[in-house]
């Protein structure tokens, strides 16, 4: 190819940039210093899209705005994101031209990390069950497609009209079996005015017991029976807490066949009413039919680190303040002892009831030291627990636009059905 001639000219997405010969040679973009090798016009075509031998251009079909960007780090040395374009399809520019992420201002790899994070979340979430439906659908197609709209009528409510009755159905059972749950501890469902009226009521709550098990029982078997693989299905967290939910009435209903014992004796006992209580974990089962929830869920999952890192914090927070305020209200021997700070692990409660701001009142220092320090602890715990804060923050409300996405996705499906 000709290089020996003044301009070298470069055609990107209808901007033009022109440069002398010996500039090409060692110009900082890898794609465009190997136009210097090529030798024939297949070698030319393998770099760019198309070149003009008469003007010595050479055309891109590339994002001619992220090039501008692009020459910018190559004329300053500073390289950063165009405003108002996807971190990730400016990333695929840069390793078109041959730049790498590390070669970004420190402020745009935070954002690129970020969003690499969040998009390999949401495709291992979202995409691999798609690819290994449409693998199903591929292999046995009209054996598959009434078991994939089984799992989607378990699995999302929204999918179908089906889905959303039996959601519907579900938080019915969950709310009734909380309602009884919370009656039977009432004082006045405890005594009755005779023995009849209490053996009924025990008698109607045992009915309405069974039957939500029932129900949630069949809904797991089922569930159980049409996902796709049955152990990832146990490992997951909304199935393990059904699992949690469902198995203490069976254990209970065991241990009076096997003791042979009455059961109006058995509510007395701690193991029972412990086994009976575990039912508030039906509450959570809401999770699978409520977004707010879902985020919850998902932001959790996401942000355990910074969560762990705030546990450090206060740790780290009330090993020190309580050592402290244990030795300025009790250690040091004065002639007002506070009792409340007798110990170290009597301090770090009103350590972290200080920290959180909740101040029970329940014990506080008298001494003016101690009373200084407590000042510095509250004002400490507002400080550490505001930092990671911001993290939990974004990472919850994009966990919700993704949720909400993935619902009104499932909602076009609905919509499709009504108007069919």
């Amino acid at each position: 190819m000709n290089f020996s001639r003044d301009p070298f000219i470069l055609n990107v997405g209808g901007a033009r940039y022109s440069f002398s010969q010996d500039v090409i040679k060692d110009f900082p973009l890898r794609r465009v210093s190997r136009l210097h090798g090529c030798s024939s016009e297949k070698d030319v075509l393998e770099v760019c899209d198309d070149y003009d031998q008469e003007r010595n251009e050479y055309f891109f079909d590339r994002h001619s705005e992220a090039f501008g960007f692009i020459m910018m780090y190559v004329k300053y040395g500073k390289l950063r994101f165009v405003p108002q374009m996807c971190e990730l399809s400016f990333y695929n520019e840069m390793i078109y031209w041959g730049l790498e992420c590390s070669q970004l201002e420190y402020c745009c790899q935070r954002r690129l990390d970020d969003r690499m994070s969040d998009t390999y979340t949401y495709m291992s979430d979202e995409t691999k069950p798609d690819e290994e439906t449409a693998k199903e659908d591929i292999q046995a197609p009209g054996e598959k497609k009434w078991l994939e709209r089984m799992r989607m009528t378990f699995e999302e409510p929204t999918s179908s009209l089906a889905a959303q009755i039996l959601a519907v159905v579900s938080i019915l059972f969950v709310i009734v079996s909380m309602v009884v749950l919370c009656a039977s501890t009432l004082p006045d469902w405890k005594t009755a005015e005779n023995r009849s009226m209490e053996e009924h009521r025990y008698t109607a709550s045992l009915i309405i017991e069974a039957v939500c098990i029932g129900w949630f029982t069949a809904e797991c078997i089922v569930r159980f029976i049409v996902s796709k693989n049955k152990c990832d299905f146990v490992k997951r967290p909304l199935n393990i807490i059904d699992l949690l939910a469902i198995s203490p009435y069976y254990i209970s209903v065991l241990m009076t066949l096997f003791t042979g014992e009455n059961p109006q004796l058995q509510r007395a006992g701690v193991t029972l009413r412990v086994l009976r209580m575990m039912r508030i974990f039906w509450v959570i089962k809401l999770a699978r039919h409520f977004i707010g929830l879902q985020t919850l869920g998902l932001t959790l999952k996401r942000c355990y680190r910074e969560m762990v890192m705030l546990l450090v914090f206060i740790c780290v927070a009330m090993a020190i303040f309580g050592a402290l305020s244990q030795l300025l209200e009790h250690g040091l021997d004065l002639e007002t002892k506070n009792e409340d700070y007798s110990s170290i692990p009597a301090a770090c409660w009103w350590v972290i009831i200080s920290m959180t701001t909740v101040g029970y009142g329940d014990m506080y220092p008298i001494s003016v030291p101690g009373r200084i320090l407590g000042g510095v602890c509250v004002v400490s715990g507002i400080v550490l627990l505001a930092l990671p804060i911001t993290f939990i923050y974004h990472s919850f409300v994009q966990c919700y636009h993704e949720l909400k996405y993935k619902s009104a996705r499932y909602g076009r499906t609905l919509s499709n059905e009504y108007i069919n």
